[in-house]
């Protein structure tokens, strides 16, 4: 996902906690949206680094260190992205994120056993 063009807010806002918790239990959605946000956190890490190892010297002294203009200009532009949080919190309410438990998958099976076993 090109995480550039999301339309998620740049700084917290306060959200309806029963907006977030239409799926059932809260804390099951909260853990989603908290791997959903490790998971975008990662992919922007890895992006950025391979941009910045562009700019990467073999050989780093003090006396050779200098500012590099492109280099400043894209860690400010990550910088200024939305926090991974907000991100994961606005695919969640666009209906994007999909998840599912697999314990739930277990009872809603032995359910249909029992049901084709009467």
């Amino acid at each position: 996902m090109d995480y550039k063009k999301t339309k998620a807010a740049n700084s917290t806002i306060t959200r309806d906690v029963n907006a977030f918790s239409k799926e059932g239990n809260i804390y099951e959605v909260i853990n989603v949206l908290a791997k959903r946000a490790n998971q975008v956190g990662v992919d922007l890490k890895t992006e950025l680094n391979q941009k910045l190892e562009e700019f990467a010297t073999s050989s780093d002294s003090l006396e050779e260190v200098f500012e590099n203009r492109e280099q400043i200009e894209i860690s400010k532009f990550y910088e200024r992205l939305p926090k991974p949080v907000l991100i994961a919190s606005k695919e969640w309410e666009d209906g994007e994120i999909y998840f599912r438990n697999p314990s739930n998958d277990v009872k809603v099976e032995t359910e249909r056993e029992k049901e084709s076993n009467d």
